[in-house]
């Protein structure tokens, strides 16, 4: 271990809340050096929906580079995009009748947002983007524009301009209307909001505390921003590839965004792949005006076809995650009954969850506990008050019932250790 320590920046973050390293996995579980096995409700924070060397998707990935077919290409036509853009139309696009033209801005989300962010504002010649309370949006600095959390903007170095935030489906209790003052300020040219580019949203926010945005706040959201000629971004880059059932988290409400952000689980095996989703009319870029050298990352196109082939030409995928949904919510509302002196509430959908500790400290503590009991989550939110679940998609409902047993057991024995 003393490698990592001596070499590797401050910076690292996961290892020190797992520290043991991890040598191999297969499907919900990860090994380290020691022989010891751990289930993941972690899942590479939200990268592997369906779950660690799938050995469908790796056959398809193994026997491309065997054939030494192309590995990296820019935006070159290759036989393996291709047939990407053909397999995504076929069974995601078409289906849900969604005219959506594919950018490849490169390899992660926050490339994805950043191409959107830049796209609203060529398209319609203006400054602001509004987001919302608790988002987390990537961190590069115009996707920090546009997130909450204060110690990530903060390690920015500079001023984060150009973006405005805005009260998150129901930030404020219900204590007023929704987008009251949002609509407010739009409508009065003294508020001191520029009419905005666009609008940027997770429907469900994961880093923020699996905060989850309701369909009709959604609807209401999407038309506000028709009737102020504002685009719609939808940043489904954790929540989407049926995170919360349907292929875009978006779906259940009716919605249709201008942009969509898409990556994470995109590639379906854990390599590196991110798109842009735009409506046909807002394509104006010129050639070349937003690039990225890793934007052509072929072997991400094979998993991702392997992915669409294996998962989604029907609608198993989307019953299966809301099923095992169901099983995550009513084992964690009896644990939230059991300790509801330490548990406030619980947040999800699909397979995002959350259980919100009355005391930030004790999330981690329930997570350390876990880790010590062969279990993976993380802790998000603002204060890192929330206990985070998000299994692989394909995780069993055995491994489910497993794995929640294993946080009722750490819950128990934090409380325990906290009142002794």
């Amino acid at each position: 271990m003393d490698v990592f320590a001596s070499l590797e920046s401050e910076v690292r973050g996961y290892c020190r809340g797992w520290p043991t390293v991890f040598t191999t996995a297969r499907g919900s579980h990860m090994t380290d050096e020691n022989g010891k096995t751990y289930l993941d409700f972690f899942a590479g924070a939200g990268t592997l929906n369906y779950g660690h060397n799938n050995p469908q998707l790796k056959r398809r990935l193994l026997d491309y580079l065997a054939g030494d077919a192309i590995v990296h290409s820019l935006d070159m036509y290759t036989a393996a995009k291709r047939e990407f853009l053909e397999r995504f139309k076929e069974y995601v696009l078409r289906p849900r009748e969604l005219d959506y033209k594919v950018q490849f801005p490169g390899p992660a989300g926050n490339h994805s947002v950043e191409a959107a962010l830049k796209l609203a504002r060529k398209y319609t010649g203006r400054e602001t983007v509004v987001s919302f309370t608790n988002a987390f949006h990537g961190m590069t600095l115009g996707a920090l524009a546009v997130t909450g959390n204060s110690m990530k903007r903060t390690g920015a170095g500079v001023p984060l301009g150009h973006g405005v935030a805005m009260p998150y489906d129901n930030y404020l209790d219900g204590r007023t209307p929704d987008f009251l003052l949002f609509e407010t300020m739009l409508d009065d040219s003294g508020s001191g909001l520029d009419k905005p580019a666009a609008v940027i949203v997770e429907t469900v926010q994961g880093e923020g505390g699996i905060n989850v945005a309701t369909a009709e706040w959604l609807r209401h959201l999407q038309d506000l921003c028709r009737r102020h000629h504002i685009l719609l971004i939808v940043d489904d880059v954790q929540m989407g590839c049926g995170r919360t059932g349907r292929f875009f988290s978006f779906e259940e409400a009716g919605i249709v965004p201008d942009i969509v952000c898409l990556s994470k689980s995109l590639s379906g095996y854990g390599l590196p792949f991110a798109v842009t989703l735009m409506k046909r009319e807002l394509d104006v870029w010129d050639p070349g005006e937003h690039n990225g050298t890793f934007r052509g990352f072929n072997p991400a196109f094979v998993t991702a076809v392997a992915a669409l082939e294996r998962y989604w030409t029907g609608d198993d995928m989307e019953k299966q995650t809301l099923s095992k949904g169901q099983q995550v919510q009513a084992a964690l509302e009896e644990i939230a009954l059991a300790h509801a002196g330490a548990i406030s509430t619980i947040r999800g959908r699909g397979l995002a969850w959350g259980l919100v500790m009355n005391d930030p400290e004790m999330a981690s503590k329930v997570c350390a506990e876990a880790f010590d009991r062969g279990l993976l989550m993380e802790t998000s939110g603002p204060e890192g008050e929330v206990v985070k679940l998000l299994p692989p998609l394909t995780t069993t409902e055995a491994e489910l019932a497993h794995g929640l047993e294993i946080i009722a057991d750490s819950v128990e024995a934090v409380r325990e250790k906290v009142t002794v």
